[in-house]
């Protein structure tokens, strides 16, 4: 199946497009307002988790976020946002069941999906057991999990973000080391997962000196 087209709309897309992954980016247009088009070559763009891992060395600093089965591509900008704010080493999205990197995410991303490394994976199974291997301890957010000011964040991290309504999928459950949760006031029984996630992380860059 031929991929649709991909654009980076507005000025400052097109320059973060530019200046942090200029190898993705195919033709340059000017639109009716006169505005800069991007468009974007996701072979170039979203790395397959391969090429990424060879020149992977975890450190304790090291932050990874996996997005699993996610599938507003708003949530899934807002996502790689926080991400690349809070210190985060690279996204990791699964090839199948999530929301693939379009127009709107990169909009919502606000040009950081060009500023922090996306990744694409095939399974989970191999890729956490892999990173597993590596050295990383991986965490599963969900509202029944351990607080997650408790965790101290001590090794290099992985950290899983389910979908909207049905939360961590069943393969994914079993390959985590925990279970983390975001405590709340009694009247919110939950958060978006864009918003748990920049909850998440932002306890993460705690732990770890950024500012």
């Amino acid at each position: 199946m031929k991929r649709p087209k991909v654009y980076a709309h507005g000025t400052h897309a097109v320059e973060e497009a530019q200046k942090h992954a200029p190898g993705a980016v195919l033709k340059i247009f000017e639109d009716a307002k006169g505005e800069a088009v991007a468009q974007i070559s996701l072979s170039r763009l979203v790395k397959p988790y391969e090429e990424f891992s060879a020149s992977l060395t975890p450190t304790p600093q090291t932050l990874l976020v996996m997005l699993a089965g996610i599938e507003d591509p708003h949530n899934t900008g807002a996502i790689i946002r926080s991400a690349a704010a809070l210190g985060a080493a690279a996204v990791l999205m699964p090839q199948e069941g999530q929301a693939p990197v379009n127009d709107t995410v990169i909009k919502v991303s606000a040009g950081m999906a060009f500023r922090i490394p996306l990744v694409s994976f095939a399974g989970y199974q191999q890729t956490l057991s892999d990173l597993r291997r590596r050295g990383f301890s991986i965490s599963g957010l969900e509202a029944n999990g351990e607080p997650l000011s408790g965790e101290p964040f001590e090794a290099p991290a992985v950290m899983v973000f389910g979908n909207e309504g049905a939360g961590l999928p069943g393969a994914v459950r079993p390959l985590c080391d925990r279970f983390l949760s975001i405590p709340m006031h009694p009247r919110a029984e939950s958060l978006n997962v864009a918003a748990a996630a920049a909850v998440a992380l932002y306890a993460w860059s705690q732990k770890h000196g950024v500012q």
